[in-house]
């Protein structure tokens, strides 16, 4: 996939895609460009989320990371938590992980009140998951077979969105690693293999292997 042409924008992507289609939009791409929308406006969205509760610096561990509040209510610390980033593929579809770390490993069960831990809580089973693209695995493999102008220009929006998406937290957090296939590698891996169901789920069980 090449990522240095323009991309258009989600709406001008979702509007191809009705004009290639004549109106009719495939449910896998509609359940897709839906979670697109939801990256689009992951910042500026009132509802809770995993990524928008991990800026949430009422949460992080103040006396760890020499933090301490101002006149004005605002939060500064002196060191930035740091984190472990991972690309996850599943049936549920594509998910950004996050792993708090701990005495240099990366912490995967429920700690609270640690003095070690760059969090007040942690819980990996409500926080571990900053967010996700439904149904991403299947779309992959429908584009490797069928896609169309459209199907690739919202996998490169995916991309593209994700990737800010890590760079902002770059900017309050120190991101030790981030593993796994991004989304660009993990769609030209499935498009060497081309799009074989039996070489994709082989795929996603070896990306995903490595026990947290």
């Amino acid at each position: 996939m090449s990522l240095n042409s323009p991309t258009p924008g989600l709406k001008e992507i979702n509007a191809l895609k009705k004009k290639l289609n004549w109106g009719e939009v495939p449910a896998i791409y509609h359940m897709v460009a839906t979670s697109a929308g939801d990256l689009d406006g992951i910042l500026t969205h009132g509802f809770e989320s995993g990524y928008k509760s991990l800026l949430n610096k009422n949460k992080w561990n103040l006396p760890k990371l020499g933090g301490e509040i101002d006149e004005n209510g605002r939060i500064h610390v002196k060191y930035k938590p740091k984190i472990s980033l991972r690309h996850v593929y599943n049936e549920m579809g594509y998910e950004l992980h996050c792993y708090p770390m701990v005495n240099g490993e990366r912490l995967n069960r429920s700690l609270e009140n640690s003095p070690h831990c760059p969090f007040k809580i942690w819980i990996p089973e409500t926080m571990r998951r900053l967010f996700r693209v439904n149904s991403f695995v299947s779309f992959v493999f429908f584009i490797v077979q069928n896609g169309d102008e459209a199907d690739m220009h919202l996998i490169k929006h995916l991309y593209r969105r994700v990737e800010e998406l890590i760079d902002i937290l770059r900017e309050s957090f120190d991101v030790i690693d981030v593993r796994g296939y991004n989304i660009a590698e993990f769609y030209q891996e499935i498009d060497k293999r081309g799009g074989d169901i039996l070489t994709t789920n082989h795929l996603v069980d070896q990306v995903n292997d490595e026990k947290s």
